[in-house]
């Protein structure tokens, strides 16, 4: 295999630059769907309407800071979601009478309209970020506990007798072969769970109007004002973007070899 870096940049690159050119290409197409009426333009405005009023938005509504805001109560409670969640999943793993108790409940819980038991976290933590970071945190720690005993649990048995014969400790056994091993599936797991918690994040702040990204979705929406609403939410989409980067590039970090 040649190597890659000896490789001309469009091709070194092709992968990104393929994704944005279909992107630029979906959004010509729906451009013109719009301006030919194939697409209500009072309830999806046309795609340059938008990128025009990305300037209003950022002059007039604050945006960096509100972008801030999602970000930190995202980064927090999808930090704590991994701290937590890790080890619960490992633990699990470890106890086959643990893991077949509550695993299906785990899976439920993945699975529930978390974000519609607002009112009940607004009692008990007021309206305050600390409610949108609680429910983001237990939206999002389901997927981690299910991907790291998928993780651990899919270890080559080839590797794992490798450090029987070894005679490593059961501590030298999950640091050094199942936890390496299970990385991958963890990483998916956190990917999951971060979208989780943005989702619910953004999501929360829009119920309860209160603070970041959420709110000004609101905010502009009962202004009628679409094309701010739909750049707000694009907003949305790049802090999720550059979580994904910082994700891809500890996990590349933490396995060099890849």
């Amino acid at each position: 295999m040649a190597d890659k870096a000896a490789l001309p940049f469009y091709m070194r690159r092709a992968p990104e630059i393929t994704g944005i050119a279909a992107l630029v290409v979906g959004v010509f197409v729906f451009e013109l769907m719009v301006r030919f009426g194939l697409v209500n333009r009072y309830i999806i405005p046309p795609p340059s309407d938008v990128l025009l009023a990305f300037e209003r938005v950022i002059v007039e509504e604050n945006i960096l800071a509100r972008c801030g805001e999602t970000a930190f109560e995202m980064l927090v409670a999808g930090v704590s979601s991994v701290v937590v969640g890790v080890p619960i999943g490992a633990f699990l793993y470890r106890s086959a009478l643990w893991r077949r108790a509550l695993e299906d409940w785990v899976g439920a819980l993945a699975a529930a309209p978390i974000v519609l038991a607002f009112p009940l976290f607004l009692v008990l933590f007021g309206r305050s970020p600390k409610t949108i970071i609680v429910m983001a945190f237990f939206h999002g720690l389901a997927p981690i506990i299910l991907k790291t005993i998928e993780g651990l649990a899919g270890t080559r048995k080839v590797l794992v007798n490798v450090g029987r014969s070894l005679n490593m400790t059961s501590s030298q056994m999950f640091w050094k072969i199942l936890f390496p091993s299970a990385l991958p599936v963890i990483f998916t797991g956190i990917r999951l769970s971060w979208t989780f918690c943005l989702i619910t994040v953004v999501g929360v702040e829009f119920l309860i109007n209160l603070g970041g990204l959420g709110q000004l979705i609101n905010d502009l929406a009962e202004r009628y004002d679409l094309p701010g609403t739909y750049a707000s939410i694009c907003f949305v989409i790049l802090v999720s973007v550059l979580f994904f980067i910082v994700l891809e590039r500890i996990e590349s970090w933490l396995q060099p070899a890849r």
